[in-house]
């Protein structure tokens, strides 16, 4: 059992910028694809930004620009990097391994609260 711990959240001011981690207990990044999701207050979880075991990234329209997901193999650690952050990014976010369709590993998430 593989775990995954988020860090990095906060409160930020719009135009600001936060790095989330997340952490995993096992080498896993470097096997599976590893995701960013988010779920904001009252809407659907929404995927942000993966990176798949070759180190190809993709990322949501809304984000486009303004994050970057990437990752470190040897602390097994996949980053966020979130730029020029507007209120509409507030959300818990969340890191997910998907193994195979209907089971992953997810975090407990962190929260990203964008404001003035």
């Amino acid at each position: 059992q593989v775990q995954l711990v988020e860090s990095g959240g906060g409160l930020v001011q719009p135009g600001g910028s936060l790095r989330l981690s997340c952490a995993a207990s096992g080498n896993i990044f470097s096997i599976y694809v590893t995701a960013w999701y988010r779920r904001a207050p009252g809407k659907q979880r929404e995927l942000v930004a993966e990176i798949t075991r070759g180190g190809v990234t993709t990322y949501a329209d809304s984000v486009k620009g303004r994050f970057t997901i990437s990752r470190d193999n040897a602390i097994n650690t996949v980053y966020l990097q979130m730029n020029s952050l507007i209120p509409e990014d507030t959300a818990v976010y969340y890191c997910t391994v998907p193994l195979s369709p209907g089971v992953a590993y997810w975090g407990r998430g962190t929260q990203v609260t964008v404001s003035s």
